[in-house]
């Protein structure tokens, strides 16, 4: 682009753009892949564990390298962090696009990681000197981050199902590009942190708040993904709809939490969020108004909560990019042992309800208005579905009483209905102890909140 055409402002403009959509992008990657698991475990053939580490590696690494950099990044210039995050990332998302096993994604989703805890250990100072001022930097870095985290499974889902996994990564290249661009041009060559050395109380309760609000997004961000997508049987991009409540509530309340006194929004925020999480565990079966509303109210809380925690953790003397690291290494640690607990629950609530759904499947089908003729092959079908169905993948129980007349058969019908409403609520009930542990981290965030209450109030 010629500068010399382009005013000044306008060009300050189009780099700001261009490095918050870069910070959104790095917070979106921690959920971005969450619709694309089914086809990422078909394609590597490899176990629930194995897969859940394309996830797992690129939280991980965001978290422990930004707690690193907290030590150094008062000493690095803002602008040289920021390139250097945008080149591992570019370089790792490219990797990532074209890999050829899991455990190459997984090593280049651990690299594009540190790009990522780089990029945003470096972009807040770069924002506030391109956006005109601190505040408005940090406004500015706190808005992306909220939309990229809350909008990453929606953006995901839409790649995936109108390519497939690999565009995930494809389109986040440029995006890189961009940052990288846009650090060049700006010529913000002159930022360097100070020493920053505010005592850990004043710091503690903003990002310990963040950590339990980042661990309850699990629920909202990865179970509801699940339950939405694998038993609910919504395609990708449906379910991408679905889950987009979620950032459109949350950029919706922002005007509502700058009207509040920030101690009401908080807690509100928090409040919310765990009553989100608790209607999603009360979920009966596929309701879509149900799960709309509680997905709303997940994402109003996010809306009400994190803007007002985020100010907090930047409040007091000190320079802002070491702030922002420790925030972004806090929120991600949250997130990371916020799953350790979860995935393990959810495996073996699972299972239970797996065993259930079997005894509920047959008891369905022995109590069954149909005739012994029609119910035994009946059930020598489903019996070799089930062992037929590929690892990942729900078996398609619909498709043995499609063969048995259910098209013109009414009581085959009503027995195929009644069987896939019975594994169904089966299932969903199997997410239930993983909401409501969510929907805990998201009470807890009360406690430090409180903390803060005095801080935050004029």
């Amino acid at each position: 682009m010629d500068r010399s055409s382009v005013s000044r402002p306008t060009w300050r403009a189009v780099l700001l753009v261009a490095v918050a959509v870069a910070v959104a992008v790095a917070f979106a990657d921690s959920s971005i892949v969450v619709l694309a698991l089914p086809d990422l475990y078909g394609a590597f053939d490899t176990t629930i564990e194995g897969i859940a580490w394309v996830i797992t590696s690129y939280n991980l690494v965001v978290a422990v390298a930004a707690l690193a950099l907290v030590l150094i990044v008062h000493k690095a210039r803002a602008h040289v962090l920021l390139g250097a995050g945008a080149i591992v990332f570019l370089g790792a998302s490219i990797a990532c696009a074209v890999a050829g096993s899991l455990m190459s994604l997984v090593a280049a989703r651990s690299v594009q990681g540190l790009g990522a805890a780089l990029l945003l250990a470096g972009s807040v100072p770069v924002l506030g000197a391109l956006a005109g001022s601190t505040a408005r930097g940090i406004a500015i870095w706190t808005l992306a981050g909220t939309f990229g985290a809350a909008t990453g499974p929606a953006l995901g889902g839409i790649l995936t199902q109108a390519f497939d996994w690999r565009a995930i990564f494809v389109a986040q290249a440029p995006v890189a590009g961009a940052a990288l661009l846009a650090t060049a041009g700006s010529h913000v060559a002159a930022i360097l942190e100070e020493g920053w050395r505010p005592p850990l109380w004043r710091t503690m309760p903003a990002n310990l708040g963040l950590a339990l609000v980042s661990g309850a997004l699990v629920g909202a961000l990865f179970l509801s993904v699940l339950l939405v997508i694998d038993v609910f049987g919504y395609p990708p991009i449906q379910g991408a709809a679905i889950v987009s409540v979620i950032p459109i509530a949350a950029l919706l309340a922002r005007p509502l939490a700058a009207e509040l006194p920030a101690a009401l929004a908080l807690a509100s925020g928090a409040l919310l969020l765990a009553a989100g999480l608790v209607g999603l565990a009360l979920l009966p079966s596929s309701d879509l108004a149900y799960t709309l509303a509680s997905l709303a109210f997940c994402g109003i809380g996010l809306g009400l909560a994190v803007p007002g925690l985020t100010h907090a953790a930047f409040t007091g003397e000190g320079g802002t990019g070491r702030k922002a690291t420790l925030t972004v290494g806090v929120r991600h640690l949250g997130l990371v042992l916020a799953l350790a607990v979860v995935a393990p629950i959810l495996a073996n609530d699972l299972t239970r309800a797996a065993d259930v759904a079997k005894l509920n499947a047959t008891a369905v089908i022995i109590d069954g208005r149909i005739p012994a003729t029609t119910k035994i092959p009946l059930a020598l079908d489903i019996r070799d579905v089930l062992d037929r169905a590929p690892r990942g993948e729900i078996p398609d129980l619909a498709a043995p009483f499609d063969r048995h007349g259910a098209g013109t058969d009414t009581e085959v019908e009503l027995v195929r209905d009644d069987l896939l409403g019975s594994v169904e609520r089966a299932v969903t009930r199997g997410f239930r102890r993983s909401f409501v542990f969510c929907a805990l981290l998201a009470a807890l965030a009360l406690a430090p909140m409180l903390v803060l209450r005095r801080r935050l109030e004029p």
